[in-house]
């Protein structure tokens, strides 16, 4: 007899079946890889068969999962409609909107951001939690955070995404008198100092040059900050690649990173959920961002 299923195994299934990889799920889902591969492990115990095949090529439903995967999805649709229902029932004065950001998220978006909740059809405060993106994730998935501002970086299944901005991507390095475009092929020849993979720039770099096969040199340590990116890069220990607007000031040296004579822009969405009570408003808030984009 099936009983007691849990909705996060349940979710992770449904996270596998659309990103086709369980790597690529527990990313989107903001969870560790064994934890993922966990709590799809108890779900199929509960279930008495696999509900996925991996191989070489990837990731693919089992003939029993192509029957039960569907069901899941109908299963999960309707208890998010009950947890939104009731949401809306029970706090139907809420008057804020729980926005989360990046730490690579500039003061400028934020401040566009203010602006435009205070002409929503109904007026709302503001209310910002900064965190790493895996917390941001998880707090959108559980209903703590109404909507979120990250990079573009990697998928999160089920939600709605808009590109609200773009911003420049500029390379400090250590010699300050050089302020010369850099062309991107040029880049490969330098050696990065990264950040810990928190923000998403590190994954944005290393997405940057594996799109152009071209091999990423890093220094073996790791910056904590920003400012520390730029105080490493005056020591000679290499270069840092930051969006422009986390220059501690527009005074720093820097150099505009181009492709093709074309300036390398990094994307930044907003990330909220369809089913949320607040979805009319976060929808026309992630329209207004992304029509007054840089």
């Amino acid at each position: 007899m099936i009983d007691r299923l849990n909705p996060e195994g349940l979710r992770y299934a449904r996270a596998v079946a659309e990103t086709k990889s369980f790597s690529a799920a527990a990313r989107a889902y903001g969870v560790t890889q064994p934890a993922l591969s966990n709590g799809i492990a108890k779900l199929e115990e509960r279930l008495g068969d696999r509900l996925f095949d991996r191989s070489p090529r990837g990731v693919t439903p089992t003939a029993f999962g192509a029957r039960i995967l569907p069901l899941i999805e109908r299963a999960l649709v309707a208890l998010d409609a009950v947890a939104a229902e009731a949401k809306r029932l029970t706090e139907p004065g809420e008057q804020k909107i729980r926005m989360g950001l990046s730490p690579l998220i500039g003061s400028p978006l934020v401040a566009r951001a203010f602006g435009m909740v205070r002409d929503l059809p109904l007026p709302r405060d503001l209310v910002l939690r900064e965190a790493n993106m895996q917390d941001l994730r998880a707090c959108l998935l559980a209903g703590r955070l109404d909507i979120i501002l990250i990079p573009a970086v990697a998928a999160m299944p089920r939600f709605e995404h808009r590109v609200v901005d773009v911003e420049p991507i500029v390379v400090v390095g250590p010699d300050a008198t050089d302020v010369t475009p850099l062309e991107l092929d040029e880049a490969g020849k330098e050696q990065f100092i990264l950040v810990p993979d928190t923000c998403g720039l590190t994954t944005f770099t290393t997405q940057l040059f594996q799109a152009h096969e071209m091999p990423l040199r890093t220094y073996p340590g790791e910056a904590a900050s920003y400012q520390v990116l730029e105080d490493w890069t005056k020591l000679g220990l290499g270069s840092a690649m930051v969006p422009r607007s986390k220059l501690t000031s527009p005074d720093v040296p820097h150099r505009p990173l181009l492709n093709a004579g074309r300036e390398v822009q990094i994307s930044f969405e907003a990330v909220w959920s369809a089913d949320s009570p607040l979805a009319p408003d976060l929808r026309h808030l992630a329209d207004n961002l992304a029509s007054t984009r840089h």
